[in-house]
């Protein structure tokens, strides 16, 4: 969760890494409420949509129990699995502070939960967005790998500046990206298994295209933050994600700085379409709303 365009500095209250004490005794029995409705619902959507590494770290997590996770007793089951911890944080955080977090297998997250009258749609993400969507996945030493490599190579990215096409690359697939399985494709993306209505659109919906994951192509892809995605990338596997990331992207940031954006409902001659979708969502106005 980070963000540019603001100050540096940490607010009031905030270390220098901006990170905060979760303060988890204070959560009142309305905001433990809104947790557990949350997780109720998605967490008897997501069996059958969901891939296994996310249902497995969602079980290993605990995640259901009294409402609102204490990130103190979840640390020591993520820790001890992969070496990840979540930290609290007041909110979207500067970009260098974001990498140097992951980089070193810390994930920032809002300690802050929706209201009752948000559930379904929030502009910020909230504690269920950060916890509920991101950490299970960070239970698999795959993704872990993963989420730490695009940490570093965030780091890089910024010495270059080629940040916009390395967010690409987190929106389409930390975020909303799809994987392909025997039994067909399933969520591992964060805004897709926190969001009910995005957990049906992603694989049911006849709108968006799915195509197969190329990591060039997905850093030439812009992307949407207001509404229902007109494209998913899909990854044949997590160790495939990884390996992706495995490389030295200078050479990709050079070829990308002389190539043009491709459209976001486009599909290319050399793309591999796994959905050729309809853009109806897109285009009949419903997405304005």
């Amino acid at each position: 969760m980070s963000a540019d365009g603001f100050a540096k500095c940490p607010p009031p209250g905030a270390r220098a890494d901006w990170t905060i004490d979760q303060g988890w005794e204070a959560y009142t029995a309305a905001e433990h409420a809104v947790w557990i409705t949350l997780y109720e619902r998605q967490s008897a959507m997501l069996p059958g949509r969901a891939c296994e590494p996310f249902l497995r770290g969602l079980e290993a997590l605990d995640l259901h129990r009294s409402g609102i996770p204490d990130f103190a007793r979840i640390n020591a089951e993520l820790n001890r699995l992969t070496g990840w911890s979540v930290v609290a944080v007041p909110g979207l955080v500067p970009d260098e502070v974001f990498f140097d977090h992951l980089a070193n297998r810390r994930f920032p997250a809002g300690q802050f939960i929706r209201k009752p009258d948000e559930l379904d749609y929030l502009q910020e993400p909230d504690i269920f967005h950060d916890v509920f969507g991101h950490v299970p996945m960070l239970t698999d030493p795959v993704f872990a790998d993963y989420m730490q490599a695009y940490g570093r190579g965030g780091q890089r990215a910024m010495q270059m500046g080629r940040l916009h096409n390395l967010a690409r690359l987190y929106w389409y697939t930390v975020e909303f990206g799809l994987l392909q399985t025997p039994q067909g494709l399933r969520i591992y993306g964060a805004g897709i298994v926190s969001s009910r209505s995005e957990s049906i659109f992603a694989l049911d919906d006849p709108s968006p295209n799915r195509l197969g994951f190329d990591l060039e192509r997905v850093m030439r892809t812009p992307y949407r933050i207001d509404d229902f995605q007109q494209v998913y990338f899909v990854i044949p596997s997590l160790q495939a994600l990884l390996d992706a990331t495995l490389q030295d992207f200078a050479p990709i940031y050079r070829r990308l700085a002389r190539a043009s954006d491709i459209g976001i409902e486009r599909i290319e001659p050399g793309d591999l379409v796994i959905t050729a979708g309809t853009q109806a969502y897109a285009h009949s106005g419903a997405a304005a709303q």
